[in-house]
């Protein structure tokens, strides 16, 4: 090995040790979706970074999406879907076809993936040990042109009502990784399909997670010059909302993680899942590879 060559990942090591430091013994749960599930490459660079995440000390919760996944199964059953207000209207079949791709294909990939880079993942989904009680979502004004909207149910479509953490606690605090699919249970014992963005948030706060890490398909929270914005307060994030420098798709983001911050995560973190160890990059290096939001000014 080359001197140079040595002297850089001496470098690269050092500089990890004192975020390694800080961050032992904490739990960070992660929001693995995006580019970053359907890219080969990416999946695996993405299993390594939680295996060595537990192995230096911390202890990563994973919780996934997979609505492409689920919209390629679909399409091959020939089974058309409808959104609305970004959420997919989900009748009792499709939410047959949710749970089985979700917490059957999707969730035991990514457990298989962790297994193969030497941890030791669990798959779970809401239902399991009752933890993901879920409510049904309201129906939603759909615009049908200028002049009218309708009204539309989108069925098996919940929101978190609450969570018990007991379970994956329990998990994430031994040698295991819990791997979640956002998929939670109602009072009525129906399933429910939930956004994933919104079951990391909600379980990183039941947990008092050390941070919150959502991948994305961006660099991060940009100005409107395109510049990367970082070190957010939650009062920066209003104003951003506020001034429409952050809009569209990025507005439900920004609120599950300032909800968590709320709720007493010490950071949430928007980066981009492009990268790869996009994870270990924001973790443990000075520059990151995304936007870091605060719950006050450092």
């Amino acid at each position: 090995m080359k001197k140079t060559t040595a002297h850089h990942i001496a470098n690269v090591l050092i500089e990890a040790l004192p975020y390694i430091q800080r961050f032992t013994g904490k739990t960070v749960v992660v929001k693995f979706g995006g580019h970053a599930m359907v890219d080969e490459n990416l999946k695996h660079s993405f299993a390594r970074d939680i295996v060595l995440m537990k192995l230096v000390g911390l202890n990563p919760i994973v919780v996934h999406g997979g609505g492409p996944q689920i919209g390629q199964f679909l399409s091959k059953l020939g089974k058309t879907s409808d959104f609305v207000n970004g959420m997919r209207v989900t009748d009792s079949e499709t939410m047959d076809i949710v749970e089985m791709v979700l917490g059957g294909l999707v969730n035991k990939e990514i457990v298989n993936l962790i297994n193969r880079h030497g941890g030791k993942a669990v798959g779970l989904t809401g239902k399991d040990g009752d933890f993901i009680r879920a409510k049904k979502i309201s129906p939603q004004t759909a615009k049908l042109d200028d002049e009218a909207s309708e009204i539309i149910d989108l069925g098996h479509v919940g929101e978190v009502s609450s969570i018990d953490p007991s379970v994956v606690d329990m998990l994430g605090r031994s040698d295991f990784i819990p791997v979640i699919a956002p998929i939670g249970v109602g009072v009525d014992g129906h399933s429910y399909n939930i956004n994933a963005d919104l079951v990391a948030g909600k379980v990183a706060e039941v947990l008092k997670a050390e941070k919150l890490i959502l991948l994305t398909n961006t660099t991060g929270i940009l100005d409107k010059q395109g510049r990367l914005l970082t070190g957010l307060t939650l009062q920066d994030i209003k104003d951003l909302i506020a001034d429409g420098t952050i809009s569209g798709g990025m507005i439900p983001k920004t609120r599950c993680a300032t909800d968590a911050l709320s709720g007493g995560v010490n950071s949430a973190h928007i980066i981009d899942g492009r990268v790869e160890h996009a994870v270990l990059l924001e973790l443990f290096t000075d520059q990151g590879v995304g936007t870091l939001l605060l719950s006050r000014p450092r």
